[in-house]
């Protein structure tokens, strides 16, 4: 569109030719004349059953009669001067088998079968009274893990660990009283916390209790003073019991 014409001029109306871009030139590899002439070259290499050069059979290797049957083996002549196997002992003949022994093994077998225990049977569940029985010892049904020697005893490296953790507080608490001794720090008891943090609740209380009794309105500078005082000192007291509440044990310094 011509940019001194404007969009709505009448000359837009007039439809006009539309001319197609001429197409770019087709692509073509310059390879395309070499394989060209290698598949030329080997397109009818192959075209009988097989190599082209075969070695041709000789007419002297057909097929003859019984040329697939077996052969027998050589018959062997027989040789009387062959020595004999010895021949089967009589009824009435007792031949040494190996070693013998005097022992009664009828008697020592009735005697092991008095004497035992009767075996046990193995021990079964059913789970319904049509089900199928399974073994009772892998089930879990059996007590196995209380019976064992070392069930309830702490483990060792639980015990190692308390010892580790034991000794790493000991020395901890020495560390604490020798900085305590060099910076002559004291303790805080406990009654003297618990008397501070209830201290500082009953001041909380006192500054919430003025901070509740100030007016709704706040239309002049002292009464926005006051509240910032108040929540200022709240906030302050707030932080503290938190302080307190959070470490059981506190040091001061003497000078303090």
């Amino acid at each position: 569109m011509d940019p001194t014409c404007p969009s709505e001029c009448i000359y837009n109306l007039i439809p006009s030719d539309l001319k197609e871009p001429p197409q770019p030139p087709r692509y073509i590899s310059i390879f395309k004349a070499t394989v060209k002439d290698d598949i030329q070259k080997t397109k009818t290499a192959m075209k009988t059953m097989g190599p082209a050069k075969v070695e041709v059979p000789s007419p002297k290797d057909f097929l003859k009669k019984h040329s697939k049957e077996k052969t027998l083996p050589p018959i062997k002549k027989f040789d009387r001067n062959v020595p004999k196997k010895p021949a089967v002992p009589l009824r009435t003949d007792h031949p040494v088998m190996g070693i013998q022994s005097e022992k009664n093994f009828i008697n020592t077998n009735a005697a092991n079968v008095i004497m035992g225990v009767a075996k046990k049977p193995k021990p079964i569940y059913v789970d319904k009274r049509t089900g199928d029985k399974h073994d009772l010892e892998p089930s879990g049904l059996v007590p196995k893990y209380i019976n064992k020697k070392d069930y309830g005893v702490t483990p060792e490296y639980i015990c190692k660990r308390n010892e580790e953790i034991k000794k790493a507080q000991e020395e901890y608490d020495h560390h604490i009283q020798e900085n305590l001794k060099k910076a002559a720090m004291k303790r805080v008891s406990d009654d003297e916390r618990e008397a501070i943090l209830q201290g500082l609740k009953k001041n909380w209380e006192e500054v919430h209790k003025e901070f509740q009794s100030l007016s709704v309105f706040i239309d002049s500078i002292p009464k926005k003073i006051r509240k910032q005082r108040l929540e200022e000192e709240m906030k302050q007291l707030e932080h503290y019991i938190g302080v307190i509440e959070k470490h059981k044990i506190i040091y001061i310094a003497n000078n303090a």
